[in-house]
């Protein structure tokens, strides 16, 4: 018969072993011998998992009653020091009322129906509908639209496949994250702040906030930019950049009308640049089968270092670090009674439900731009989109050089092709497709940096002063290059910024995957003040780790 052994993680084996003390010191670990002969039951491993809660609560010298089949209680001996940082001092005051942490993100929260064993419910996938969506828009901001028209004009459909493999991987990551914030009643942040000494916690939180603040950057170049166009030009891309400052504060009063309504205002932009985009794709009319096999086979004959680092810049654009923290926070909004292993394990399943649903319907708008562009421009030159808008009497053929060299775009020059090409209505239409990608991104962008900076620091702040520090963090360098720089210096940032995304992914890894492994179940922090409702979570989340 096999034996549970359970110690710290400072006695575990190996390199690994070391690194989790590093990066975690004082989380127990649980090493699992014997499990397929049946050595770690669940009886005994729930008795552990009692007594590390009772230990986590009450301290080191303060015992837990453990409860028996009966109901009497008899002692559980104590585990030993905890690290100070997870004292009792870091958990939640007792409330009269059951309560999670940290609920002062949503005013309301969604409740579920209920329904007599139903192997799935349309009703229940609706309530559930909503996080997923918001969490989508971070695939579809104006750094992505950027990413993708860039895609196609440099490598035709062969970068189609990495935009799937990319968005398959952001998918399973939104499903740890969001399974994180179901099973333990927190978002990533604060599973961070709780888990990680302070020096690597800092770290961490800077590390976000610079994507947070890149993110922020690329949203106020969109959103300028479709303004500039929508106005002809009669709004200069630096009064574009202050607009944008103003139409933030605006959108932030739509959190008075509740949750429901903004989540519904979320999915209107997101059908705005369906239709928009759609429309481009239907006028363009791309190749299928150059679509389907771009797709589907994997290979980039003929590319070389533009292509190469195209690719590098869709991985950095689909896969964003504060997505993950947004999403896992954004699950809390919905009212899942986590002592309930059936609800846990259905809301789990619905909610990856809907983050298919969601990331599928931002893959196919993506799919849309880069075949609009892969189709119409690839390997097009100055001289050929020069000539076709002098034809047209676009006043914008000034912006290409009177050469023979391939054309370049960016998502200004992109509108202004598409007009020229295809007509006035196809420049105004994708303008209004950018500014959907930016100004739904703002939005979710502010909910990230608030969810960060109060799970990380622990530090309250309203979101119009989250508004005011990030945006103003993104304005000033952005608002300098519009003034004394042109559009294509400032459209050239989104392609830097895509890069440093793609460099902060690692960070998020690190965090969700050091969450998820610390032990085979993931826990319960500040439910309530009463000991037994402290019991780390024996919810296998769907087989969350098996070791």
């Amino acid at each position: 018969m096999g034996m549970c052994n359970c110690r710290p993680v400072g006695q575990s084996r190996g390199v690994w072993g070391l690194a989790r003390l590093a990066l975690a010191p004082g989380i127990w670990s649980c090493q699992r011998e014997g499990i397929l002969s049946g050595g770690c039951g669940a009886e005994s491993y729930s008795k552990y998992l009692d007594t590390q809660a009772s230990t986590m609560v009450l301290g080191p010298e303060q015992k837990m009653p453990d409860d028996d089949v009966s109901g009497d209680h008899g002692d559980s001996p104590s585990l030993g020091t905890l690290n100070p940082a997870y004292s009792t001092s870091s958990l939640p005051r007792s409330t009269e009322h059951s309560q999670e942490p940290f609920t002062t993100y949503f005013d309301e929260k969604i409740t579920i129906p209920e329904e007599e064993y139903s192997c799935f419910s349309f009703r229940k996938l609706w309530a559930f509908t909503g996080p997923g969506f918001l969490m989508s828009i971070a695939y579809l901001d104006p750094g992505n639209i950027e990413s993708d028209l860039q895609s196609g004009a440099v490598a035709g459909f062969k970068l189609l496949w990495v935009l799937l493999l990319a968005t398959v991987v952001g998918l399973l990551l939104q499903r740890l994250a969001a399974r994180l914030g179901v099973v333990t009643g927190l978002h990533l942040a604060e599973v961070c702040h709780r888990q990680y000494p302070k020096v690597p916690r800092i770290i961490l939180w800077l590390m976000v906030e610079l994507a947070i603040i890149g993110s922020d950057m690329q949203e106020v170049i969109g959103s300028a930019i479709a303004i500039n166009l929508l106005s002809v030009g009669r709004v200069p891309l630096w009064g574009g950049v202050l607009i944008t400052i103003a139409d933030t504060f605006v959108f932030l009063f739509l959190d008075k009308y509740g949750l429901r309504k903004l989540e519904a205002f979320f999915g209107f932009l997101i059908t705005i640049m369906a239709l928009t985009f759609g429309y481009e794709y239907i006028t363009v009319k791309p190749s299928q089968s150059q679509v389907l096999k771009g797709m589907f086979l994997p290979s980039c004959s003929g590319c070389h270092t533009p292509q190469v680092e195209q690719a590098v810049g869709i991985v950095g654009a689909v896969i964003m670090p504060h997505n993950m923290y947004l999403h896992s926070a954004l699950v809390k909004s919905r009212q899942v009674n986590r002592a309930n292993k059936q609800e846990v394990r259905e809301a789990n399943k619905y909610f990856f439900i809907e983050s298919c649903i969601a990331l599928f319907v931002s893959f196919i708008i993506n799919v849309f731009v880069v075949s609009v562009f892969a189709e119409a421009f690839f390997e097009k030159t100055n001289d050929q989109v020069i000539a076709v808008c002098r034809n047209n009497s676009s006043p914008h053929t000034h912006l290409f050089p009177d050469d023979n060299s391939t054309l370049t775009v960016d998502i200004y020059k992109g509108g202004v092709v598409l007009g020229c090409y295809f007509g006035p209505a196809a420049l105004y239409i994708w303008a209004v497709g950018i500014l959907a990608a930016g100004q739904s991104s703002t939005m979710t962008g502010t909910y990230s940096g608030q969810f960060v900076m109060e799970g990380f620091l622990n530090l309250k702040w309203s979101r119009f002063a989250r508004v005011i520090l990030t945006r103003s963090i993104a304005i000033i360098p952005t608002l300098l290059v519009a003034i004394f720089q042109d559009v294509e210096h400032l459209t050239g940032m989104n392609d830097f910024l895509n890069v440093l995304q793609s460099l902060q992914g690692w960070q998020c890894l690190i965090a969700l995957g050091m969450s998820f492994l610390d032990c085979a179940h993931t826990y319960h922090l500040g439910l309530t003040a009463q000991p037994e409702l402290y019991l780390l979570n024996t919810v296998d989340a769907d087989s969350l780790v098996s070791r």
